[in-house]
């Protein structure tokens, strides 16, 4: 995918975003309400830029990856031998390497046979893939381990009062209220076992190595989604929408106004709710049915009351502040359902202490003529400060 075809693209967005604004002024002019025939037309071109929105999005990570690919080799010469290395490792087995590809693909001893760390390019491609495909951990502060079994997070739990005037010889009461505790992080093994054909490693026109990249980073970044999103923090990351006093307490929760969804007041309530220092990093996080339902909010007048991004490349926002979709939000849509987020999510804190392994089965499954590949890593995550958090939950 080029830039040319992504600058077409944005072209269009912004022909249709003019085409949509052209309907509201037009009811406008004429001092009206939109008829029913200008709603469809409307509801139309803005479904019709919305879907645009998804292929320039899914552009531009294509492009991106061919740059990172091409960024991040070492040395041509160097990267092709381990490539090829592994990919032979795939398909014959250790038997087939030679002691050269050996050591460039082992880490460490290995007398058991069958254990693999994947070239630098496989494992950085595959990291940045699941970074794609999981909004949370581009917005969330992600920390390492390279020795410790966990992390621990100083929090000021009790501060101190406010500070007295006094006589210029005097210090003031003593203050004893200061009091700091811990969120404690403990990476996680999260794995996945995929079986692949000795023939299909064989015969496959595609890499056999791209199949299984794709599909683990779809799986791992699907899995570490659901678990920021609603984890219960037992051997997995703390979600957001779970109510906890170990991460985002009840006391974070604003109603959105309506038992089945949104009004204009509850998201107002929910943005105020939240300090102004944390405003310039805050995001909305919203399922796509919410972001729906908000868009069909109108006023006494049938006026839609979000007209988002009409104009040639301004931002989507929602009262000001731009918002991010994720599948695996809540959109449940009854009485007293989490179904949205505000909050700065540098303050939810991700930490990895493993990074992604293959290990390789060549005889569990060799009468099957199939060799099975398990992808692992170790991870953990959880908010750190739940004031930086407002919960939208129906009436």
């Amino acid at each position: 995918m080029s830039t040319l075809t992504i600058r077409s693209l944005k072209a269009q967005r912004t022909k249709l975003g003019a085409e949509a604004q052209a309907v509201l002024e037009g009811a406008a002019r004429a001092g009206r309400s939109m008829t029913g025939e200008e709603n469809e037309t409307f509801d139309r071109i803005m479904a019709e830029r919305d879907g645009l929105d998804d292929t320039i999005s899914r552009a531009e990570r294509l492009v991106e990856d061919e740059r990172a690919t091409v960024d991040d080799l070492p040395g041509p010469e160097r990267e092709d031998a381990t490539v090829k290395a592994f990919r032979s490792y795939l398909v014959h087995g250790r038997a087939a390497l030679t002691e050269q590809q050996a050591r460039a693909l082992n880490a460490g001893h290995d007398p058991e046979g069958g254990f693999l760390i994947a070239p630098k390019t496989f494992v950085t491609d595959l990291l940045q893939r699941v970074d794609d495909q999981v909004p949370m951990r581009g917005l969330a502060t992600v920390q390492r381990l390279t020795q410790a079994e966990s992390l621990g997070v100083p929090t000021l739990e009790t501060d101190l009062n406010d500070a007295e005037w006094t006589s210029e010889i005097g210090t003031g009461s003593q203050d004893d209220a200061l009091r700091f505790g811990e969120r404690e992080l403990s990476p996680n093994p999260l794995a996945k076992q995929v079986r692949i054909s000795r023939k299909l490693l064989r015969l496959a026109s595609t890499n056999p190595e791209t199949i299984v990249r794709d599909r683990l980073a779809h799986k791992f970044g699907v899995t570490q989604e659901k678990a920021y999103m609603t984890g219960d923090g037992n051997k997995k990351p703390l979600g957001v929408f779970t109510a906890s006093t170990d991460g985002i307490s009840t006391a974070r929760d604003v109603s959105t106004g309506a038992a089945t969804g949104f009004t204009g007041d509850g998201l107002i309530d929910a943005k105020y709710a939240l300090k102004a220092q944390y405003w310039q990093s805050a995001r909305w996080l919203f399922h796509r049915y919410a972001i729906r339902d908000i868009r069909k909010l109108k006023d006494g007048n049938g006026q839609y009351l979000w007209q988002p991004g009409l104009t040639g490349g301004a931002p989507d926002t929602i009262i000001d502040q731009p918002y991010i979709v994720s599948e695996f939000v809540p959109n449940t849509f009854t009485t007293g359902q989490y179904v949205g987020m505000f909050g700065d999510f540098s303050h939810y804190w991700i930490v990895d202490s493993l990074a992604f392994e293959i290990q390789r089965l060549v005889e569990l499954y060799a009468t099957s003529n199939q060799i099975g590949l398990i992808g692992r890593l170790e991870s953990d995550g959880m908010p750190v400060m739940e004031e930086a958090f407002v919960r939208l939950k129906t009436a």
